[in-house]
């Protein structure tokens, strides 16, 4: 007789964000024995991640607050989907999705639901009016869906863990601690940084709280003190989100000769691989991907000390940590670096050890999939 594969769900907002942070883990799921299909707004990616064996179900998703019945909507689709589908194993990610698919995932009480925070976002780390009005919806939603029996939550970071505990809005012995997505070693291979003038970078979305803002404060300095360095942006605007930059705001920065904003890119391994500096002064992460992908191919990193940032950015070691929202102490930290090759060097060499030793898919997807195992027939 056969044996029947376990069925998992993923569940993600978009596709891009699947196939730069979840292929990998769907892939290892898939050669691990389960079939897998992912729900999420197909955009572009379609194709190519059916090629990968995966199926995929298009769900309209909307990360901004501002569509509560489209919400609705899709917390009715992803019923019916689930329904059909009879899944093993839901994988929920980010905050607003965990929302939606939790939700809807009262309505299959078979279902083993993993609920993976990717950063708390917006949501808990702004004190903004719109901010603490959602807070304050989402608190008791949480409490009455993710501390269920079936449902288990994973964080990306100690910090945001013991928020949700100390808040009550989980259940400590259903909840785990795995540091992130992880990186593709081989992808995101060890390179030498050969630039003659330092390059130091910054890539993510183009948010006020990624610190996109303080970055080219830190450049304006430089810039004064005529000290030799080309600072570099990477990401695209994110219109949903709330605390996008305007368009005119960066291009003012660009002309100015600030910076050099170079868009969206498709090829991050080459992209880190041409700086010399990787920086990422946001306000509060999960894990983030970035840092990650930067220490891989052997850069000091430059973050904030916050959630998130310092589990990949050890002060001293493999990068330094600053003040949150302080320019001053962004920018003595970058000078340090670009005045100190040798430094440059053994910190990027320390970041390349700390992903091989402890953060690669290999790592963080193997843990995952034990749990994967371990609650269904595979």
């Amino acid at each position: 007789m056969i044996k029947q594969k376990s069925k998992l769900i993923i569940v993600v907002s978009e596709d891009w964000s699947f196939w730069s942070h979840r292929l990998s883990l769907a892939q290892s799921a898939i050669e691990a024995g389960f079939n897998v299909t992912l729900l999420t707004k197909v955009n572009e990616l379609e194709k190519k991640i059916k090629e990968k064996g995966i199926n995929v179900i298009n769900i309209n998703f909307v990360r901004s607050s501002k569509s509560p019945l489209i919400d609705l909507l899709n917390i009715i689709k992803l019923i019916c989907i689930f329904r059909k589908e009879k899944p093993d194993l839901i994988h929920n990610v980010a905050l607003k999705t965990i929302l939606i698919g939790s939700l809807a995932a009262l309505f299959n009480r078979s279902a083993v639901v993993v609920n993976a925070f990717t950063g708390l976002g917006y949501v808990f780390s702004s004190n903004q009016f719109q901010a603490k009005v959602i807070r304050l919806f989402i608190k008791p939603v949480f409490r009455l869906v993710i501390r269920r029996r079936n449902y288990w939550t994973i964080f990306q970071n100690p910090d945001d863990l013991n928020l949700f505990d100390n808040l009550g809005l989980i259940e400590p012995d259903r909840s785990m601690l795995i540091r992130g997505s992880g990186v593709n070693t081989s992808e995101f291979s060890q390179t030498i940084d050969i630039n003659e003038t330092p390059v130091v970078m910054l890539a993510s979305r183009m948010l006020w709280d990624k610190g996109v803002g303080e970055f080219v404060g830190a450049a304006k300095r430089f810039r004064e003190e005529n000290i030799k360095a080309k600072f570099v942006i990477v990401g695209d605007i994110d219109k949903e989100n709330p605390m996008s930059i305007p368009i005119t705001t960066i291009e003012q920065w660009v002309s100015e000769g600030y910076i050099v904003w170079e868009g969206h890119s498709n090829s991050m391994p080459e992209k880190l691989s041409s700086a010399s500096i990787v920086c990422l002064p946001s306000y509060r992460e999960g894990l983030p991907k970035v840092l990650l992908e930067a220490a891989a191919v052997g850069r000091p990193l430059i973050a904030t000390d916050v959630p998130g940032c310092r589990e990949i950015v050890k002060n001293g070691e493999n990068g330094i940590l600053v003040k949150l929202k302080n320019i001053d102490s962004l920018y003595n930290a970058i000078k340090l670096l670009v005045l100190n090759k040798e430094m440059r060097q053994s910190m990027g060499e320390c970041s390349r050890e700390l992903v091989e030793s402890e953060l690669s898919t290999n790592i963080i997807n193997t843990q995952i999939l034990e749990f994967y195992k371990k609650n269904t027939k595979q």
